[in-house]
């Protein structure tokens, strides 16, 4: 999930609450064991894996004979937890960020890059682009990546077979087609699932439907592209309106389900295609959570007439905060850290594999892809090589900015608008790109 940005004050004045801090110096992983003991390392995290993280922070602790005092709260508290503690100077090291948090923590100089240091850069040659893209803010990159996950196209194998086709759909015509025919033969009523509510999910599955189609909603120097009609943006609205309009193939209803209903719905076998985050493949193919476990398949995310297999991608990281990198005693030890927990730990990506085996989490390092013990788990409810396919073309969102929240409710209201009939896409997507425009003018 994006875990989209609130606050209870305003924009301007999250951003210009305290000062940008500077560079941080950083020991390499061989590094670790030529200098025992260190200042006691203050550790945040939301509740997740908690045992697996208090073991792996043991393991640290022993083996460098650093301390570390580790705190977690769960996820729908970290963040005000995190910006309180920000504001009030609470001790902080090392936390997990979400990468629809950097813009705004980056700008308020509550964490500070870390991309000063060869050695840590160097596992960017292992980790999906997006990954390191999503860390990069204003061209520094502000950690280590430790969870990534994508929008995946998912499709219920048993009904493409009843519906007499012998492969999934690969672009989004093929997806009409093929619904048209289960229409048709009563197999389903509304063959594609699509969750264009309101909610945190909604960016992900537009972005998904943008980058597929070949589109952006902004170039590289921030300005809005997504109104052009060679841009995606249009296209890919245009077709989730005749899809639900003129063939209906997405139920009306799709601007009020959310993605745990939408799920849920697909789960129960109301539905032949689904766009959802590829970790829900794994409790699609539950039979005690699904009632049409075994059938569930991933392809490739259809392609738009323009486009290619794109899709969207999100990660959390571990970030070091300005404080602690204002102290090189401090910054020396909290590097070591995340270099525990972000890269190898005794030669290994330990920390996420532990994560992955745990609770099933995604990784952001390609070499995990050749682990057996990983292969193994992924092989019991879906294709690795599919996965590890996908996640190769999986893209940052592009809209991640301090004004992002701002924008956001708008860009989703005029998109829903669009399927409802009420506009036409071409001036839905218009009255998005102008708003972004104004917003990023104004900051």
């Amino acid at each position: 999930m994006s875990g989209l940005l609130k606050s209870n004050f305003g924009r301007r004045d999250f951003l210009r609450t305290s000062a940008a801090a500077g560079a941080v110096a950083l020991a390499a992983p061989a590094r670790i064991g030529f200098a025992q003991g260190g200042p006691t390392i203050n550790m945040q995290t939301w509740s997740a894996a908690v045992d697996t993280v208090q073991s792996h922070v043991n393991a640290f602790t022993e083996a460098t004979g650093i301390p570390v005092n580790y705190g977690n709260a769960p996820w729908a508290q970290y963040r005000e937890s995190m910006v309180t503690k920000f504001v009030g100077g609470a001790p902080l090291d090392m936390m997990w960020v979400s990468d629809a948090w950097l813009p705004e923590w980056a700008e308020a100089g509550w964490i500070s890059p870390v991309d000063e240091f060869d050695f840590l850069m160097a596992y960017n040659a292992e980790a999906e682009d997006f990954c390191t893209n999503s860390m990069t803010y204003n061209g520094r990159q502000y950690g280590l990546t430790y969870y990534t996950d994508f929008m995946a196209f998912l499709y219920d194998e048993s009904k493409i077979k009843e519906a007499g086709f012998d492969a999934p759909p690969a672009t989004w015509e093929e997806v009409v087609e093929q619904s048209l025919v289960m229409k048709e033969k009563g197999i389903s009523d509304y063959p594609m699932m699509l969750a264009m509510a309101q909610e945190s999910w909604l960016i992900e599955f537009m972005s998904a439907l943008v980058f597929s189609h070949g589109g952006r909603f902004v170039d590289d120097d921030g300005m809005a592209v997504m109104q052009e009609k060679d841009k995606g943006a249009v296209e890919a609205l245009q077709w989730v309106v005749d899809a639900v309009n003129t063939h209906g193939i997405v139920s009306p209803a799709c601007v009020e389900t959310g993605e745990l209903s939408g799920l849920k719905a697909f789960a129960s076998g109301n539905h032949a295609f689904a766009m959802v985050a590829k970790y829900r493949l794994r409790m699609l193919n539950d039979p005690e959570q699904s009632q049409i476990a075994g059938n569930v398949k991933q392809a490739m995310m259809p392609k738009g007439p323009n486009g290619d297999h794109n899709t969207v991608g999100w990660m959390r990281f571990h970030g070091m905060a300005s404080q602690a990198a204002q102290d090189k005693a401090r910054a020396e030890s909290t590097a070591k850290l995340i270099e525990w927990f972000g890269g190898k730990a005794n030669g290994a990506y330990t920390f996420q594999k532990f994560l992955f085996l745990d609770i099933g989490a995604g990784f952001g390092v390609k070499p995990l892809f050749d682990d057996p013990e990983i292969r193994a788990a992924y092989d019991a409810y879906g294709n690795v090589d599919m996965i590890q396919a996908q996640q190769a073309l999986a893209m940052k969102k592009d809209v991640v900015t301090p004004w992002f929240g701002e924008w956001n409710e708008t860009n989703g209201s005029a998109w829903q608008s669009a399927i409802l009939g009420n506009t036409d896409a071409a001036t839905a997507v218009m009255k998005s790109a102008e708003f972004w425009d104004e917003l990023k003018q104004d900051y």
